[in-house]
């Protein structure tokens, strides 16, 4: 990889080896000083991987990666004085303060391009307002003035070669040095004869210093401005601004890794950023979306099936402190890019709305409290696998607009609710089998549920980077859904359980204070089940008072349970014979205690609620009062 700094101070890195080599190009004797610029321009060819442009005043090439360079044209800057400009009105004496500090030499080469369809064809731009053309690699060259109306001298920040048209050319001015902030952007259709603007409605304070084009369609484009980036489905007539969590800074440079479609940004000062895969955008440039529509959803990117790996120790930078810098990862599993034309307005909004718009409708009491009560109106997406058997259900933000929501390639949660994690996107129970699945919009209002779009199909893939994968990767999920099943009735069941307990603690301290004859011999049935229970909870979860004194204690269902799911979580391998065979003891028990538990629940202690009825027990929580008026 090659990298440079200041004034054309050019390396080549071996990223294999480590070792870093400079190869700037430098002086003949007697030949006078090159001007670079402070980040002098570079590429590689797009018609050659080993041959670099590395411009100065003079542009050079090398066709062995640096070891060697020759120049290909002459000064291609007007060659001016810079202390023979003015400054701030007049001619600085020698003597000013900081005159030539922290700057490049001036009339130096700002911006290069090659274009990718016609070898040879390379586009320079200068400090000093000059585009200078070639299109025989160097040998003859063409000078373009500023154009359109921009001013003399302008820094050309910015050229670009089109990917689709040889003859198609994207130049940008940044003019700021003189106060003036305002986009320069043009385009020629006919290889720079001639130029017509793209600024259209791009603001008046933001100059341009970056350009991008789509690699499939040539009618969206991205421009880094001084404030932000842009970008234009309609070949720079109109522009929109993308925000989302990207700062206002200055975009310095803009790149497409055409494989993922991601966006790159490097800013000034505030590092680089991904925008992962456009390919919405391009929709939309290719005609492919409709606004007018309820809500879409774009075509869906094939979703990578892996296990995500921790190798700080946890997630992120682990335990390694705030000073260990990484970066985050694309978002994991399946990311939907959808478009809601509407937000959903509940009862009283739309009340609101009347109201503001001059309604004097006063509600009645029966609507306040249908607004109070109403179930909130929600948008959410449904996955379904290829047989249209439902996988996943997940919450979209009720707000118009394009916007991402994520499926982490697994089953539902089936712990209790209570248990669930904040960020549903970010857990659920197994994996899912790779394969096709797709996705659909509905909405709820009313009450009512309706689908608002159609089904979009998408593929589920393995990435296939595991030493030991499952030989039926069918059968594996199989087996982690029978024992998120049994999870989901073991955390079920421990939850009536520890009510049970509660319940039959309540019931002794009523039955205390109970005058009825029969009292005491409730109570003594009321402990009698408390004791059963116990036993119960001790199979069901373990025995908390041997293992608070550091004793050893058999592992109880819950732990068998628990135990594969957390063991598994991060695993495509197949289940070992260790989780097979705690799995087939974990259900057999529980089978049993199950029913014992039913019993109890369901007939025994509503046994004692209602003998507790007759005798006029105080009141405890889980049992249904009797009363008459008599």
């Amino acid at each position: 990889m090659y990298a440079q700094y200041q004034h054309g101070g050019l390396t080549r890195y071996d990223k294999k080896s480590g070792e870093n080599l400079g190869i700037k190009p430098i002086e003949g004797k007697g030949e006078e000083p090159l001007r670079w610029n402070w980040d002098a321009p570079l590429i590689i060819s797009p018609h050659s991987a080993s041959r670099l442009y590395f411009a100065a005043n003079k542009l050079f090439r090398s066709d062995d990666r640096g070891n060697t360079w020759k120049l290909v044209s002459p000064d291609l800057s007007r060659r001016l004085d810079r202390d023979k400009l003015p400054v701030m009105g007049k001619i600085q004496p020698a003597d000013a303060v900081a005159k030539h500090a922290s700057t490049a030499l001036y009339g130096n080469i700002s911006a290069l391009a090659e274009s990718p369809k016609k070898e040879g064809f390379i586009v320079v731009g200068t400090d000093d307002g000059l585009v200078q053309i070639t299109d025989d690699g160097g040998k003859n060259w063409r000078k373009i003035e500023p154009v359109g109306g921009t001013p003399d001298k302008a820094y050309v920040s910015a050229v670009y070669c089109s990917q689709h048209d040889a003859n198609v050319i994207y130049i940008a001015y940044d003019n700021h040095k003189n106060g003036d902030f305002k986009p320069y952007l043009f385009k020629s259709n006919d290889a720079g004869k001639t130029w017509s603007a793209l600024k259209g409605n791009l603001p008046e304070n933001g100059m341009v210093l970056s350009i991008a084009e789509d690699h499939v369609a040539p009618s969206l484009l991205f421009v880094g401005t001084e404030f932000g980036v842009f970008a234009s489905v309609n070949g720079g007539a109109a522009w929109k601004q993308l925000k989302g969590n990207f700062p206002t800074i200055p975009v310095r440079d803009l790149a497409i890794q055409k494989r993922e479609n991601d966006l790159a940004l490097a800013s000034f000062g505030r590092g680089f950023y991904i925008l992962d895969d456009y390919t919405p955008l391009r929709a939309m440039a290719q005609g492919k979306f409709d606004a007018s529509k309820e809500a879409s959803i774009f075509p869906v990117k094939d979703a990578l099936c892996y296990v995500e790996s921790t190798p700080f120790g946890d997630r992120g930078k682990g335990f390694l402190g705030e000073t260990f810098y990484i970066a985050e990862n694309a978002p994991f599993g399946a990311v939907f890019t959808l478009y809601l034309k509407d937000a959903l307005k509940t009862k009283k909004q739309l009340r609101t709305d009347a109201e503001k718009a001059g309604s004097t409708k006063y509600p009645s009491g029966e609507e306040l409290r249908a607004e109070e009560e109403e179930d909130a109106p929600a948008y959410f997406a449904t996955v379904t696998d290829a047989a249209g058997n439902v996988v996943r259900r997940i919450s979209v933000s009720n707000s118009a607009g394009v916007q991402r929501v994520v499926w982490n390639l697994r089953y539902a949660d089936q712990t209790p609710i209570a248990q669930h994690q904040a960020e549903e996107a970010e857990y659920g129970g197994a994996r899912v089998v790779p394969g096709e699945y797709k996705v659909f919009l509905s909405k709820r209002v009313n009450g009512v549920t309706t689908s608002i779009t159609e089904p979009v199909s998408f593929n589920v893939v393995p990435l296939n980077n595991t030493t030991l994968p499952a030989a039926d990767r069918k059968a594996l999920v199989a087996f982690q859904q029978k024992v998120a099943n049994l999870q989901r009735a073991v955390s079920g069941a421990l939850d009536v359980a520890n009510n049970a307990k509660s319940r039959l603690g309540s019931i002794k301290k009523a039955l205390a204070e109970t005058m009825s004859a029969d009292a005491p011999k409730l109570r003594d049935d009321a402990a009698s089940l408390e004791s059963r229970l116990n036993a119960l909870l001790r199979l069901l979860r373990g025995d908390s008072f041997l293992a608070s004194r550091n004793e050893g204690t058999p592992p109880s269902i819950q732990e068998r349970v628990s135990n594969i799911v957390y063991e598994q979580y991060s695993s495509t391998s197949a289940p070992p014979q260790t989780h097979l065979d705690s799995y087939a003891v974990a259900a057999q028990e529980f089978e049993q205690e199950l029913a014992k538990l039913k019993t109890l629940v369901e007939t025994e202690i509503p046994r004692i609620e209602k003998a507790m009825e007759a005798a006029q027990a105080p009141y405890t929580p889980g049992r249904l009062p009797e009363w008459n008026n008599k």
